[in-house]
């Protein structure tokens, strides 16, 4: 309890850390308010074609005052749309980073408490894991299946728990050789007490880190992959479709451009300097 009461008094003094965990808390409060901003605030659908007052549907309407972000090439409302993609970019993240970290972290620990055999085998996996490669992959499971946001956090988090897991191996190796955890040892007490109590606690910094590089890459994994058509599937939107369903519109429409790509920009930002803060915050020498 004192060491989390003080790492919190570390972190709201980092201002910018702070700063950006606000910012962050914002984008993610309004992306799960989406729903409700759209029909009550917005009254607009992110699948509705908006027709002008001719009737006809309002295609590549620019920013106005109806349309704040203007309209696409279908003539839905941008704005609209990029509330509900930042629902399904941050869930995707969020998801990686749950994932990596559950399988991850506890292979790591345990390689590095146990070494030996256990480790040769968890490293072992690690390297298969790496080596194959993930854009192939998801390429071939598009031909047979078409992936919703859970299911492309599930795959993300399957490939990138080896990077969380050696990074958790590396502290854990030196913390599991201090004089504490050797003084444990020696009065009995068992492996898993040692583990959760003198082991784990030490590398909580570096997993809140490595959970932050996840989740910040997984948004730009699946902005990439919908970029390329193989990641988040239409109509449904996220930040990296849009992008890329508006790669040919660059000059001609570029409102449709910058506001998702500034969301990608700006909450990968913020997740990297949350993390951050968090890690000088929660790290035990600096007690």
């Amino acid at each position: 309890m004192r060491l989390r009461r003080g790492a919190w008094d570390r972190f709201r003094h980092d201002r910018l850390g702070l700063t950006a965990l606000c910012v962050l808390l914002l984008i993610a409060a309004v992306s799960a308010a989406a729903p409700w901003i759209a029909a009550d605030l917005l009254h607009s659908d992110p699948d509705l074609f908006v027709r002008g007052q001719s009737g006809r549907i309002a295609t590549l309407q620019p920013p106005g005052p109806i349309y704040p972000l203007g309209t696409d090439a279908l003539g839905r409302d941008v704005l609209t749309r990029l509330l509900f993609a930042g629902r399904v970019s941050l869930l995707i993240g969020f998801g990686v980073a749950v994932v990596a970290l559950a399988l991850g972290a506890p292979l790591g620990l345990l390689g590095a408490y146990f070494g030996g055999r256990v480790d040769d085998a968890i490293n072992a996996a690690i390297q298969v894991v790496l080596n194959v490669p993930l854009l192939f992959v998801l390429i071939v499971l598009s031909i047979f299946l078409t992936p919703n946001p859970v299911q492309l956090a599930v795959i993300f988090g399957f490939f990138f728990w080896p990077s969380t897991a050696r990074q958790v191996r590396g502290v854990a190796l030196s913390v599991r050789r201090r004089d504490y955890v050797e003084a444990a040892r020696t009065l009995g007490a068992s492996h898993r007490r040692i583990l959760v109590r003198h082991v784990a606690p030490n590398v909580v910094s570096i997993m809140l880190v490595v959970a932050g590089i996840d989740m910040a890459s997984a948004i730009l994994a699946e902005s990439s992959l919908s970029f390329l058509g193989f990641g988040v599937p239409v109509p449904l939107p996220s930040w990296g479709n849009m992008l890329g369903l508006s790669q040919d519109l660059f000059r001609t429409a570029p409102w449709l451009v910058y506001p998702p790509g500034l969301m990608i920009f700006v909450t990968v930002l913020c997740i990297f300097l949350v993390t951050d803060g968090l890690r000088d915050a929660l790290d035990p020498t600096s007690y």
